[in-house]
């Protein structure tokens, strides 16, 4: 049932990389009435959300509108031995390690929800959790990373398949913790798409796939991921 939710969905949805200023600052708005409604942030005039870690070249900001208004969006971070910035990886230096080793990581952060559009019964978390999957799927990524709130663990676990790596930490912004969740995830990518097929491409929806930059000279997949693919 879940998953014909989600495809019905996707059907009223358009995936939309953002790069233009004016954009970005639509979903910088996003963020900050989504951290305020939650209490997560201080007040702020200017009433947007952003930080250094906007700018960073290995940053990939995603947004998806439903019928036509911004509803949810979220940023990404490509680390491989080209780039190894990120904001998590910033609170959770471990990560280093993955790097160093030659990995490559998926660092997705400010997942923000319209509370709004809670109202509208729209299953917005699982379209959001497609922006991720589908990125580790194009970048063809090693490790996945989620930092959240207590809350939300189970969730990551039971839906994508992640284990908790870090214990909470602060972190950059907000008023609480959050810990840090990992998933190796070619791993995990053929078992969580047996459960919910649509985190996966759907090609016969419009808007539905994610066109993607694709990094070069700022991202480059492991020699491991390369050869998996191949």
């Amino acid at each position: 049932m879940m998953n014909d939710n989600v495809f019905e969905a996707l059907k009223h949805s358009r995936y939309k990389v953002f790069t233009d200023k004016q954009d970005l600052e639509a979903i910088y708005r996003l963020r900050y009435k989504c951290y305020r409604a939650e209490g997560l942030v201080a007040e702020s005039e200017r009433a947007i959300m952003t930080d250094a870690f906007d700018q960073n070249p290995n940053c990939v900001h995603v947004a998806i509108e439903v019928d036509g208004e911004i509803r949810a969006a979220m940023r990404l971070h490509l680390l491989s031995r080209l780039s190894a910035v990120s904001p998590s990886l910033e609170v959770f230096p471990e990560i280093a390690d993955h790097l160093n080793r030659g990995k490559t990581v998926l660092d997705p952060t400010r997942f923000v929800i319209d509370p709004a559009a809670r109202k509208m019964r729209v299953p917005l978390h699982f379209l959001a959790l497609r922006i991720p999957f589908l990125a580790a799927m194009f970048y063809d990524i090693d490790l996945a990373l989620a930092s959240v709130r207590t809350e939300h663990i189970a969730f990551y676990r039971r839906h994508l398949g992640f284990e908790l790596a870090l214990h909470a930490r602060d972190y950059p912004g907000l008023k609480k913790p959050l810990h840090l969740l990992t998933s190796k995830f070619r791993e995990q990518r053929d078992a969580v798409l047996a459960r919910t097929p649509v985190f996966g491409p759907v090609d016969q929806v419009p808007h539905a796939n994610i066109a993607f930059p694709t990094l070069s000279g700022i991202y480059v997949a492991s020699k491991e991921g390369r050869s998996a693919a191949a």
